[in-house]
């Protein structure tokens, strides 16, 4: 197989744990032997899904692959020499800090820091003292579920969403129930007609849980129109809105609109994170949390975590407020438009007719849709012999069963080789197509 060079850099990126996470839903098969303690475990255990993916970690290393699966941000653009200098310098003047136990709600100035963040984000009235530090957002949504979920009880969620939300909340049991979204975000007709017909059924719905900019997978924005109609759908029904935003700040005009939080501080639980704007290495996330429901939230966090780790905090306040972060947050808009619009120009050169995809106005992420019957899983493993890999659709649903999209994402990858990727990847969907 021919490369460039710039294919073979890509292909070296190591996917993510999110990426393995729904590369492992996608195929929804566990052939792992008996295990000698099986019939130890809890039922909630046996909903935490399993890889079954033959060696993605090895598949992404191969050489030429180009990788259009990895939602990753593109790190080398951060000032990563200056950071080291920081990190050494806070180990030698605050160590005894830093290295220590610390709160379970996270430092005061870091929580007032990201009041901050939340105001550049339209969240204008946000307390430091409803504000919980987490490990990351992902954490976030593990103790919302916890706290407000029991056995049974119905998590609604738009179709598609978040792997790594889907897989915490089944993993407490609940109901996922999936409501309908066009290229405008959830349509409120659609919420409206499943909050009946679940509550007719007898059905304890309890969390919307939505990511209104630039949904993971689709790509796609909640229309400024639809999202206050979404938030009074849902105060009607006694539903609390779980509001996950870690793309906001990333709209690539930078002209934000409003989060659902903004004008609704009693009725939306707000989730950020720092892994899109600076680093996910450091896994700090937050939780805004409505006054009414902080301690509850804020104990059962700490019965997780303890404390978030002070180190980390303590790197993310110096870099708030020693460095230009919205300056970064401006060439990471920059950047990812650059290649949003190169994977888009490649679509619409190479993709067969009968392929239709997701226009984002920021974010990581295009969402395919081939011809109704396709299922994308299978084609994983031609893209990959073809030297693409992608992330088949069935791994972004609480529907279950084939699907016919997949998510391609641009963040990581040079222009030059997301268009050589959607180079390769365009045959493999022509004969899927052709075949049908």
């Amino acid at each position: 197989m021919n490369t460039s060079a710039a294919g073979a850099t890509a292909a070296a990126e190591t996917l993510s744990e999110e990426t393995v996470d729904a590369l492992a839903r996608a195929q929804s098969v566990n052939v792992a032997p008996p295990l000698r303690h099986e019939s130890l475990l809890s039922v909630r255990a046996a909903n935490i899904k399993q890889s079954a993916v033959r060696d993605v970690f090895e598949i992404s290393m191969q050489p030429g692959l180009v990788s259009l699966a990895g939602g990753n941000p593109y790190l080398q653009s951060l000032p990563l020499e200056r950071l080291g200098e920081t990190a050494r310098r806070i180990i030698a003047e605050h160590g005894l800090e830093a290295l220590q136990y610390g709160g379970g709600q996270g430092t005061l100035e870091l929580r007032t820091q990201i009041c901050e963040v939340m105001a550049a984000e339209g969240i204008l009235d946000a307390d430091p003292e409803n504000v919980v530090i987490t490990a990351g957002s992902q954490s976030a949504q593990d103790v919302a579920a916890k706290v407000f979920c029991d056995p049974g009880d119905v998590i609604l969620l738009e179709d598609p969403t978040y792997v790594g939300a889907l897989n915490t909340f089944e993993a407490y049991q609940v109901d996922v129930q999936p409501v309908a979204g066009d290229e405008h975000g959830i349509i409120p007709s659609e919420l409206r007609a499943r909050i009946a017909g679940l509550q007719a059924e007898g059905k304890r719905i309890k969390l919307l849980y939505t990511i209104p900019n630039f949904n993971n997978p689709s790509g796609v924005m909640l229309a400024p129109g639809r999202r206050q109609e979404i938030v009074d759908i849902c105060r009607e029904a006694n539903i609390l809105v779980l509001e996950d935003n870690p793309y906001g700040l990333l709209k690539f005009d930078g002209v934000l609109p409003a989060p659902l939080r903004a004008a609704n501080p009693e009725d939306v639980l707000y989730l950020g994170s720092f892994s899109k704007i600076f680093a996910p290495g450091l896994r700090i996330g937050w939780a805004l949390v409505p006054a009414h429901l902080k301690q509850r939230y804020y104990l059962a966090s700490e019965a997780v975590t303890l404390c978030p780790p002070t180190f980390n905090q303590l790197l993310v306040s110096d870099y708030l407020r020693d460095y230009d972060w919205q300056g970064q947050v401006a060439t990471y808009r920059n950047l990812y438009r650059e290649r949003c619009t190169a994977l888009l120009a490649a679509l619409d050169e190479f993709m067969p007719d009968g392929v239709s995809w997701t226009t984002p106005e920021g974010g990581f992420f295009v969402w395919l849709t081939l011809p109704g019957g396709i299922d994308t899983y299978p084609l994983l493993y031609k893209g990959i012999d073809a030297g693409v890999v992608f992330v088949p659709g069935a791994a972004f649903s609480a529907a279950g069963g084939p699907s016919n999209k997949l998510r391609l994402a641009f963040s990581a990858v040079p222009p030059e080789t997301l268009r050589e990727g959607v180079k390769r990847l365009a045959p493999v969907l022509a004969e899927a197509i052709a075949a049908q």
